[in-house]
């Protein structure tokens, strides 16, 4: 078997040399000690020293090279990677600025559609008038997943920061609290007036199973804004109680709203201070209530006494 390996490894150069081929046999790899040995006697060989062995000077030519080039691939590799941050960069900015630029455009196309609500209703017509309005195509209707919805919710969106900024504004530190809300709760009532032939339409978008998430976050939104404006501080339970109750009185008020037919709705801001008024005098028995609890826990007369205090100075 050696000599089949011995003879290949002598005959096929001189094969090549003979096909006219430039082929060089040499040794790749040189060692001062031979591997193979037919010897019987011959002792076990140890494991080779890799000291022992010398690369061909083409072969170190060659790694040398390799490892030069790909040290200058990583050290290009990594030039790009430093560089692809700052073009990641550029890109997500640009991006970031069409979004931007898009959206409002969307919000130009629904401000626009709030005009024609009044005539064609919560409807896909009046965004595609608003949309030509503007001056931009009507296919970008079809951007919002809940055409109706979307106007609906813009109008709600738009009425709270009208409110915030009468609420920066005004000066509301005369009034008692209960007229403070009141108070409140007509001004954006009245946003909504203009509309209120089509605001039935509105509540029945609101009421959808896919809109009343986003209507209930508004609307919780809207009445946690008021309660600030107050300069209500509550943390504890009273924090859910007041606000479940505003928000029952501005519902109730909302649909008063809708079937009355006095000069300037002077039905509903009457129906809207009763509302109220009993809120506070609920929320004063409810105090009352409590101070009562303390008292008969307590069981002795000086929270008795106490207690009849802060009832009647309540």
């Amino acid at each position: 078997m050696y000599r089949s390996v011995v003879k290949c490894l002598f005959v096929l150069p001189s094969y090549i040399n003979n096909t006219n081929r430039h082929f060089v046999f040499s040794p790749i790899i040189t060692s001062n000690y031979s591997h193979f040995s037919t010897d019987s006697n011959t002792q076990p060989l140890s494991p080779p020293n890799p000291n022992n062995y010398q690369l061909h000077p083409e072969i170190k030519a060659s790694s040398s090279s390799s490892s030069s080039s790909s040290s200058s691939s990583s050290s290009s590799s990594t030039a790009e990677g430093a560089a692809s941050p700052h073009y990641e960069t550029h890109s997500s900015k640009e991006e970031q600025r069409q979004r931007v630029e898009y959206q409002d455009e969307q919000a130009c196309v629904l401000r626009a559609s709030l005009h024609h609500v009044v005539r064609l209703g919560w409807t896909e017509a009046a965004m595609i008038k608003g949309a030509r309005d503007v001056r931009v195509s009507p296919s970008i209707i079809g951007s919002f997943p809940r055409k109706e919805a979307a106007l609906v919710e813009f109008f709600m969106d738009d009425c709270l920061q009208r409110l915030i900024d009468i609420i920066d504004s005004e000066e509301l530190g005369n009034l008692i609290p209960s007229e403070r809300i009141s108070k409140l709760v007509q001004i954006r009532l009245e946003m909504q007036a203009p509309y209120i032939s089509k605001w039935p339409q509105a509540l029945s978008i609101q009421s959808q199973p896919l809109n009343i998430t986003t209507s209930f976050k508004q609307r919780a939104m809207l009445v946690d804004e008021i309660w600030h404006a107050v300069g209500d501080q509550a943390s504890d339970i009273d924090w859910y109680l007041k606000r479940t109750i505003l928000g029952g009185i501005y519902s109730a008020s909302e649909v008063y709203m809708l079937t009355d037919n006095s000069p300037d709705f002077r039905d509903t801001w009457a129906f809207l201070d009763r509302r109220v008024k009993d809120a506070f005098d609920l929320g004063k028995t409810l105090q009352e209530a409590k101070y009562l609890a303390e008292a008969v826990g307590a069981g002795m007369g000086n929270s008795v006494q106490g207690f009849m205090r802060r009832v009647f100075q309540g």
